[in-house]
């Protein structure tokens, strides 16, 4: 069996021959400086060190701002810089190293703000949208391995809204603007769903993703009333694309707790879910209890991964009733944190390796 056909059984909660072995989240930066320093080689692919399996290959399409905003800066403020960047979002950034920044304004205030980043950036028609050597792209994507996927960071209807209006006003506009919510998600919707329709025609596509950082520690941003009103129509939309292109996984990222939200995706079609952070909450053996057919990809827990061998041992345990139905791509729980050092995550993935029956 291959990694293509391997990860869309498991997506599916079909057998497969073993769980796919491969991580949607890779290291920070940060990280991977820390492990050359500690035996990873200079020029070595960590993923390669352990033979993963190819995963997802996102098609190479714009999904987003054409022309993107100009990255300018506006401000030195020595160790850090005031700047505005592709996405239009005007931040505060340290100059070195990795940080959340500041955020200071966003492209989208209201309606008027709205139609103008229509029409300038959103015309899914835009012939710029697809690279100019597509065809032997589009080729690529047929005959390799890995499992081909459109959408990925930073689209979906909360996530994409989030960074053209900033988390907070986002959250008044549901309540203050919702006509504005409703057009700009709809035609989101269409606007992704035609530029999906163009690839479907030179591209078999296997998975279709959403991303929607839109729960905390204490769970869901917005009421799952709110979801199902404003979002959940377009989510099956996408979904009866989805069928009706023959694309097998229709997948979706959000941290935090879920638990709210999980329910109401499941019921819009999706069927593969994660990354289920382990620091809010989320227990994957419980989710797979409660929800047997839904893919679940994740839940492993990386602070653990942090504190040593036998802390690493009894997370592996944890989670290990998991590999024994099919349904589940073992995993962290997001990106791999510089406080992992190079002889413990060594050690965490060969015995991941060993639960996998990976050879």
């Amino acid at each position: 069996m291959n990694n293509r056909e391997r990860i869309i059984r498991t997506a599916l909660c079909k057998k497969a021959d073993r769980p796919p072995f491969t991580f949607y989240f890779g290291p920070w930066q940060e990280t991977v400086d820390r492990w050359r320093a500690e035996g990873l080689g200079k020029d070595e692919e960590w993923s390669q060190r352990f033979g993963m399996d190819a995963g997802f290959a996102h098609v190479d399409v714009n999904l987003g701002y054409a022309p993107a905003f100009e990255w300018r800066q506006i401000e030195d403020k020595g160790d850090t810089m005031v700047i505005v960047d592709r996405l239009g979002i005007c931040q505060e950034v340290r100059k070195n190293g990795s940080s959340v920044p500041r955020y200071i304004d966003y492209p989208v205030k209201g309606p008027r703000d709205w139609e103008r980043l229509k029409r300038e950036r959103l015309d899914a028609d835009d012939p710029a949208r697809f690279p100019a050597d597509w065809k032997v792209l589009a080729e690529g994507y047929n005959e390799g391995d890995s499992v081909v996927q459109l959408g990925f960071f930073p689209y979906g209807l909360f996530g994409t809204l989030r960074d053209m209006m900033g988390a907070e006003a986002l959250l008044y506009a549901f309540v203050d603007m919702p006509e504005l919510i409703h057009e700009m998600i709809d035609y989101l919707t269409d606007f992704w769903l035609s530029i999906y329709a163009k690839v479907c025609k030179d591209v078999k596509v296997d998975a279709i993703h959403m991303w929607e950082d839109m729960s905390g520690k204490n769970g869901s941003l917005i009421s799952p009333a709110m979801v199902r009103e404003f979002m959940a129509p377009n989510y099956k939309k996408i979904k009866t694309f989805a069928d009706a292109h023959s694309i097998p996984i229709y997948s979706l990222d959000t941290d935090g707790d879920c638990s709210q939200l999980v329910p109401i995706f499941v019921e819009c079609g999706i069927n593969l879910m994660f990354p289920f952070e382990v620091a809010a909450g989320s227990d994957i053996n419980a989710y797979r209890a409660r929800y047997p057919r839904l893919c679940i990809m994740g839940g492993i827990d990386k602070q653990k991964i942090a504190e040593g061998r036998a802390a690493i041992l009894r997370e592996l345990d944890r989670v290990s009733p998991m590999l024994e139905q099919p349904g589940y791509i073992p995993a962290l729980d997001h990106l791999i944190h510089p406080e992992i050092s190079w002889d413990d995550f060594c050690f965490f993935m060969e015995r991941l390796k060993s639960m996998i029956g990976v050879e």
